[in-house]
């Protein structure tokens, strides 16, 4: 499941016409609260924050990736390293979940 009021939790740059560096936004951290993994405010950005995001598993795992920045590329091939999945389902399962980053405003482009 995957909750947020519109927040701008994540950036994108672009490095070329196809590939883009997207990474979360400073002030949010995953923390696994009760069993669940949960995207919380810290600081500043607690202030305006006043929603919650919750992540399944594979939320969670590609939230950590892209903490760390990544591409769509390089989600992919560690999903495919991760889980026992063809490449088709996952990439199917990544673009979803930028999307619904992206449409709930966590993306910039």
């Amino acid at each position: 499941f995957f909750f947020v009021n519109m927040v701008n939790l994540m950036y994108v740059r672009k490095i070329s016409q196809e590939m883009y560096i997207m990474k979360t936004k400073n002030g949010f951290m995953l923390r696994n609260v009760a069993g669940r993994d949960i995207v919380v405010a810290v600081g500043a950005a607690s202030m305006d924050f006043n929603g919650i995001i919750s992540l399944n598993e594979t939320g969670a795992f590609l939230w950590k990736i892209l903490e760390g920045g990544t591409t769509k590329e390089e989600l992919l091939s560690k999903m495919l390293g991760e889980y026992d999945t063809d490449e088709a389902t996952a990439l199917a399962g990544i673009e979803a979940f930028l999307k619904a980053c992206t449409d709930a405003g966590l993306i910039e482009e």
